[in-house]
């Protein structure tokens, strides 16, 4: 009888489970339906903004009332691209970049900083998925951005403010299981792709643990070199230059969120896009939409397709004896264990050596779903929260992470205490809205009429402009692709190993010259009617929750 009431009590627990499961997964499925809005108006506050740039809230008296290409959105995707306009293109046209609300302080200003590639994790199901040739062509595409993002930062003669620099870069496993895996995926892509594999290497129990001083519970560790950079600094030091040096062509309004995107009027002689704001109205043949996780706003038929999720972030000062885990910056790591998700760090180089630690996703409550569809970042989750807080010193082992630093004001009376930050080991919380792509992959290109749900100005590529009064100017011509909207977007939490040059190659489109940019961007993130088809947010979701 007993055996028999037993069986039934794990029944009853099964079926309890299998109902919460489905009731979680429906809320998850009207969320992601949902509109994500506008950006809201009071954000957590990002360490990354310690320091806020001089044109963090710059915007002019009043909005052009037209411009050849209008880009929404001031993250690394945006400037990207407006970086690349006006390197590449002509003297011949002008550019406005519209946010919502300060500049970058969507989740490029609020993202872990790391320029960590995901590789042998999914090469194999890209190449499954996309064949060998594409998959070999997005690996070395986000390989490309650990140097080219580097190479940016130096030529724009920032390198030091932004810190950016190479770095040890740790893959570290807690579970046998994953690391054999990961062990599995990293030989087959060593044999597909051997020189993009040279310093991709693993290392094993004792010796990773002792050579890496991590903990004792760590089972090995996939170690190679990657990049890292300040974001924030990054992206508004290159918005400062734009802004400096092509004044009367370039016009970055913050705090001026685009409404409104409305087709081509047929009682309008214009016959352009109207960029509806609170400011004021935009004429233009081409939109950019460099929003992320917000792009499905303004083109709803991508609700689904890219969705919102909510990532946390912190700040915090590392233990006593970590310098030799951490070469005070030198090091980057991924930490993986045998859950959905990993935790992810990088060290800032100077001040206080800041650790900057995200990660936590399945902490979340529902296995990580209730963080899915969540386009708010005015809180962060305080079940990741409590994981972030407290993990770091049991990732490293106690011997390694040493006793507790205190702030660098401590025992100055306080002279130097910024209210804004935290005392104790936690220096800052966070919290960032990231997009995530139904296929995993972003969406980069122009995109179809069907998919932007209004029609493209029929104009021809030498679309003449529109002079100060509103009226037609045959006089001065813009040397740019055919009218229409594009999109770069659903990085899939992997933004700086994405986004710059998804950017730039975006530009080459817009420049009409997209045959510049053919020998290295993966025609697979392209954005057409026939992916958007087959992309299905169930499907990820069940590979990665079934």
């Amino acid at each position: 009888m007993g055996v028999i009431v037993s069986k039934v009590k794990v029944l009853r627990i099964a079926v309890r489970q299998v109902l919460e499961l489905s009731a979680s997964y429906e809320r998850l499925q009207k969320r992601i339906q949902v509109d994500p809005g506008l950006p809201v108006a009071n954000p957590t506050v990002s360490f990354w903004h310690d320091v806020p740039s001089p044109i963090a809230s710059h915007r002019p008296h009043s909005l052009p009332e037209y411009a050849d290409v209008v880009i929404i959105g001031s993250g690394i995707t945006g400037t990207s691209v407006a970086r690349t306009l006006f390197r590449e293109g002509s003297d011949e046209f002008n550019v406005v970049m519209l946010e919502a609300r300060d500049a970058c302080s969507g989740a490029t200003g609020r993202n872990g900083g790391h320029i960590k590639p995901p590789l042998h994790h999914d090469y194999l199901d890209l190449k499954k998925k996309h064949g060998a040739e594409q998959a070999a062509k997005l690996i070395r595409f986000r390989l490309m951005h650990v140097r080219e993002t580097l190479a940016a930062a130096a030529e724009e003669g920032i390198s030091n403010k932004c810190q950016g620099r190479e770095v040890d870069s740790l893959d570290v496993y807690f579970a046998p299981k994953t690391f054999e895996q990961a062990k599995a995926q990293l030989m087959e892509w060593k044999k597909d792709m051997p020189e993009e594999t040279e310093d991709y290497n693993y290392v094993e129990g004792d010796e990773a643990i002792e050579r890496f001083h991590l903990s004792s519970n760590v089972v090995g560790v996939v170690n190679n070199m990657a990049g890292a950079v300040h974001p924030y600094r990054f992206v508004t030091n290159i918005l400062a230059r734009l802004l400096n040096e092509h004044a009367d062509r370039f016009c970055l309004s913050t705090n001026t969120p685009c409404t409104a995107v409305l087709p081509p009027s047929p009682s309008s002689p214009s016959l352009l896009y109207t960029v509806v704001t609170p400011r004021g109205k935009i004429l233009t043949p081409h939109v950019v939409h460099a929003t992320n996780a917000w792009c499905s706003h303004l083109l709803p038929e991508l609700r689904t397709k890219i969705f919102c999720v909510r990532g946390n972030m912190t700040a915090q000062r590392p233990g006593t004896a970590l310098s030799p885990s951490s070469l005070d910056g030198g090091r980057s790591w991924v930490f993986y264990d045998k859950h959905v998700g990993y935790d992810y760090l990088t060290q800032l180089p100077g001040s206080e050596h800041e650790l900057m630690f995200g990660g936590g996703f399945v902490q979340a409550g529902e296995d990580g779903l209730g963080e899915i569809g969540t386009s708010d970042d005015s809180q962060f989750n305080p079940g990741i929260a409590a994981h972030l807080a407290g993990v770091l010193p049991l990732l490293f082992g106690g011997e390694n992470w040493g006793s507790e630093t205190l702030p660098h004001h401590h025992g100055k009376g306080g002279k130097d205490k910024d209210a804004r930050w935290l005392e104790g080991r936690v220096k800052a919380m966070w919290s960032g809205i990231i997009g995530i792509s139904a296929d995993r992959i972003p969406w980069v290109g122009r995109v179809p009429p069907k998919l932007a749900a209004r029609a493209a100005p029929q104009l021809s590529p030498t679309t003449q402009n529109m002079s100060e009064k509103n009226e037609p100017e045959k006089a001065r011509i813009a040397p740019l692709a055919a009218p229409g909207e594009w999109l770069a977007a659903g990085y899939s939490g992997e933004g700086m190993a994405h986004a710059f040059l998804s950017g730039r190659a975006l530009a080459f489109q817009v420049l009409d010259r997209a045959s510049d940019a053919a020998a290295w961007f993966p025609e697979c993130l392209s954005v057409t009617e026939t992916r958007w088809e087959k992309a299905h947010a169930e499907d990820l979701i069940e590979e990665l929750w079934g």
